[in-house]
This record gives C-alpha cells, sequence and structure tokens, in this order.
C-alpha cells in the first residue's frame, strides 16, 4: 500500500503538495486549482477552490493503480467536512482511532476534527472514485465568529473527532451535480460556485438539525439496496409522473413494503409517495407553462390531475400565484425582451 502523508494548510499548499506527491500538470484561474494526472500511481482530476470565511471545494475524479492510504494532517487547524460520494468507494477513520467509515457511492459524510487530527482516507486500486468535499476551516481572526465555529456550535455541537456516514438527501445530491456540471469560466464561474456551496451547506445544517435523529432509526431500518430502488423508482416517477401510481403497485415493483417504501420515501425526499408524485407533477407543470402553447386544461390532464381546481391550489401553493397568473406573467416576460 502507497502510503502519502499532506497537510490541509491552505487551498495552494494544499494542491501543490498533491501534486508534489502524485506528480501531473497543475493549471490555475481565478483562484481555482486543476490537477490533472496520468501516472503510474494515479490518473484523472483533482479540482480546488477556495473562497472566503474558509469555504473550500475539493472534487475528486481519480483511480489509484495500487492501494493508497491518505493521511491529511489538520496542521493544528480543526476544519469540518461534507464529503459526498458520487461513484465509487473509500474508507475513512481518525489517526488514534482504530474505527473505519467506509464512504459507499451515494452516501455523504460529515467529519468534524479538532486541533492536529489526520484525516486517514484508505482508496482501494483500480476503483474510480468521484467525490465532492466541501471545507470549512476556522482561521477567522476571531474564531468565535467564523463559519466553521457557528456550524460547530449550531450544528454538530462536538467539541472531538466525530464522523457520521449517512444516504445523500437527494435535493442536496442535486445541488452537488449542479456544482460539478458547472462549465462557465471567470468571475461566473466563481459566483455561481460558491452560492451553490453556500446553498449546499445551509441545506446540510437544516437537514441534520430537523432530521438526524429520525435519518439513524430509518438508515437502521432500510439496506443500500432498498434504497438505491428508491432512488431508481424516483428517477422514474420525475420523467413521467403522469402515470396513475399507486402505493401498492410501486411497492409490488420494488419488491418493498407499503411501509418501507414510505419510508424510504420520506428519508430521500422528506416527502411521502403520494406528495413527492404530486410535486413532480406541478413542477412538469410549471415547465409546461412556461416553455408550451398548450392551455391549462390541456396541461392538467396532461400530468395526471383530474381536478383543475386541486391543481391550481396546490400550484399556488408552491409558486404564490395560479396557473393562469403565472402563464400571464410568462407571456409577458416574452413580450417585453
Amino acid at each position: 500500500m502507497k502510503n502519502i502523508t499532506i497537510k490541509s494548510g491552505n487551498i495552494k499548499d494544499f494542491i501543490v503538495d498533491l501534486k508534489a506527491n502524485f506528480d501531473g500538470v497543475l493549471g490555475v484561474e481565478m483562484d481555482e486549482y486543476h490537477l490533472k494526472l496520468d501516472t503510474e500511481l494515479v490518473s484523472g482530476t483533482i479540482e480546488a477552490t477556495s473562497f472566503q470565511e474558509d469555504l473550500n471545494y475539493f472534487d475528486f475524479d481519480i483511480t489509484f493503480l495500487e492501494d493508497v492510504k491518505l493521511n491529511i494532517k489538520s496542521d493544528g487547524a480543526s476544519p469540518t467536512y461534507f464529503a459526498y460520494c458520487l461513484s465509487g468507494s473509500l474508507e475513512h477513520r481518525f489517526g488514534k482511532n482504530e474505527k473505519t467509515n467506509a464512504i459507499t457511492a451515494n452516501q455523504n459524510a460529515v467529519i468534524n476534527t479538532v486541533e492536529d487530527t489526520t484525516n486517514i482516507f484508505y482508496f482501494k486500486k483500480d476503483v474510480a472514485v468521484k467525490l465532492s468535499i466541501i471545507g470549512i476551516g476556522n482561521t477567522a481572526t476571531a474564531e468565535g465568529d467564523s463559519l466553521n465555529s457557528k456550524i460547530k456550535k449550531t450544528f454538530l455541537n462536538k467539541t472531538e473527532n466525530f464522523a457520521h456516514v449517512g444516504i445523500q438527501h437527494i435535493t442536496i445530491a442535486q445541488k452537488v451535480q449542479q456544482l460539478r456540471a458547472i462549465n462557465q469560466k471567470g468571475i461566473v464561474r466563481n459566483l455561481l460556485k460558491k452560492g451553490l456551496l453556500q446553498i449546499i451547506v445551509a441545506m446540510e445544517i437544516e437537514h441534520h438539525i430537523n432530521s438526524y435523529t429520525a435519518t439513524e432509526a430509518i438508515v437502521n431500518c432500510l439496506t443500500l439496496k432498498q434504497i438505491e430502488q428508491i432512488k431508481t423508482l424516483s428517477d422514474a416517477i420525475q420523467k413521467d409522473p403522469s402515470e396513475q401510481y399507486s402505493i401498492k403497485l410501486l411497492a409490488q415493483q420494488t419488491g418493498l413494503s407499503p411501509n418501507k417504501l414510505q419510508e424510504g420515501f420520506k428519508l430521500i425526499h422528506n416527502h411521502t409517495v403520494n406528495d413527492f408524485i404530486t410535486m413532480m407533477r406541478i413542477e412538469k407543470a410549471e415547465k409546461l407553462i412556461r416553455n408550451t402553447d398548450l392551455n391549462i386544461s390541456e396541461i392538467v390532464y396532461s400530468i395526471g390531475f383530474t381536478s383543475r381546481s386541486y391543481f391550481s391550489k396546490i400550484f399556488k401553493e408552491k409558486y404564490n400565484c395560479t396557473p393562469k397568473e403565472y402563464k400571464f406573467s410568462q407571456n409577458s416576460l416574452a413580450i417585453t425582451a
């Protein structure tokens, strides 16, 4: 196993240290570092960006060609990390702790560290890993006012090393995918990335404060395979919400009991099955109003609703106006554009 040690430090020192250990070609633009790797040890890319308030972002799309143990020393700091594994797998543990946490595809980890802690990540040979990490440091002049200290107080409430691995919340996972998909350049790219990072951190705080205990209970009752089945089902509903779905039929398709199905949807989407279907129909209706010449009645029936009044009621709850008012506003925008 290849054993590599680097210091977390600032973004520049971190990425330069990675280059020194992995080799590769390093490019820099607008404080965004891009390391392209193609060596006997590793292939792929590593991107790193730093923003004010010690908000850092790392994107790994790599495959190691031998087992690697990556030791990251906190070097007197105590950062908090939100890690999202989109594909592949890896393991994490703290330097003086024998407990190892596996982080697999569609899982995320919240890692809280104290001063002078070493985070150890294990990467298996020939496993392609896509991993996004949001790092929040605490080097602000007044530590009590730093973003990291506020997160530790209001969210983690931890003064010791702590790691929690769980299933990615679907909405947060979508934001991470959007973050990875940004292809604009220069200041626009920088602003878009910073905005999405702040949204993701806020969503993480809200999600874990509201549902940490409940999520733990549900995860203990659902296997990763069952959660994957629910995600696959969710994707199918999102693509075609107009179908007349029933809990019984959906349960049969996944092999889950109706109760397990509901638990899974509440965990992943924070909605019941029926509420999720309704939400997907409303979102499709909004796109149809905005992008087609269909009238409201045609849209209502095309998305699977049978009552126009009910559709209008829930549409207004989401968009703060009736479908007719929304369509009028879109037409007005088109005329003035």
